[in-house]
């Protein structure tokens, strides 16, 4: 059984972590550097750093503050936010990151998927989907990807895009719920698993985590209970950030509920 993996997220702003609701209300959560020490003393399996305003502010990622975090974690480091080139993923990866997310770049010409793939491989692809429920309430779920930190509604079926996503080269999907985000109302699981379904990629469930059982439940196998996800792995935030659980406790209890975790 293939170990699922335990994420903590950081999602950056002018140099510090923050956290919101639903991708506004955005309030400080601390330090990058601090924190991504702490969860890697912790036990994560990886890190992803996110530059949540490079994209709608145009401005490049904070490289000095990746090279800061690179400096203090020993695990795969994923870096997102404002990658619109190669170039611009040449230079995540020389200040320290393992892989790279893209969201609204991809979204705007598609192909860079496949430029980035063919420099780095698959493997360094991360396709990020900002994903909200579409459609009048008791119509069939359909989810649209958002652009620009999610403020732009682009129309585009979150699932049809995952696919063409794979097909062009992201190796991995990082499957954001804005429905779900900082609510703790738990994983939007519906969704994770039509992207699951629909794809032969890892999908990285992320948005909503509240409760140990949610985190357990989202990266749960199908005939595990009605709360299921089989997500291969969980993002996790304001959980950790503000000191609600650390990353040992959440993989105590995934395992205690079923989970294959790494230790």
């Amino acid at each position: 059984m293939q170990a699922k993996r335990i994420i903590p997220c950081l999602d950056v702003d002018d140099g510090r972590v923050v956290k919101g609701v639903k991708f506004k209300a955005i309030q400080d959560a601390g330090n990058p550097a601090e924190l991504a020490r702490r969860y890697n003393d912790q036990g994560a399996d990886e890190l992803t750093f996110l530059d949540i305003g490079a994209s709608y502010k145009s401005r490049a990622t904070l490289l000095e503050v990746v090279k800061q975090i690179a400096a203090e974690v020993f695990i795969p480091l994923c870096v997102g936010g404002g990658i619109r080139t190669v170039e611009d993923m040449r230079d995540a990866m020389n200040a320290g990151a393992d892989k790279v997310s893209v969201c609204t770049a991809a979204l705007q010409r598609p192909g860079l998927l496949s430029e980035m793939a063919r420099a780095y491989g698959s493997q360094c692809v991360v396709l990020s989907i900002d994903a909200a429920r579409a459609g009048p309430p008791g119509a069939p779920p359909r989810w649209h990807a958002y652009s620009h930190g999610g403020r732009t509604d682009t129309g585009l079926d979150a699932v049809e895009w995952a696919v063409r996503a794979v097909e062009l080269g992201a190796g991995e999907i990082l499957l954001n719920s804005i429905d779900a985000d900082g609510t703790g109302a738990g994983y939007d699981l519906e969704l994770t698993r039509r992207i699951l379904d629909a794809v032969p990629a890892p999908v990285i469930a992320s948005g909503g985590a509240g409760n140990l059982d949610q985190i357990a439940g989202v990266l749960l196998p199908p005939g595990a209970g009605e709360d299921w996800g089989n997500a291969d792995a969980a993002l996790v935030a304001s959980m950790l950030h503000y000191g609600k659980t650390t990353v040992g406790e959440i993989k105590k209890h995934a395992q205690s509920k079923g989970v294959c975790v790494r230790w």
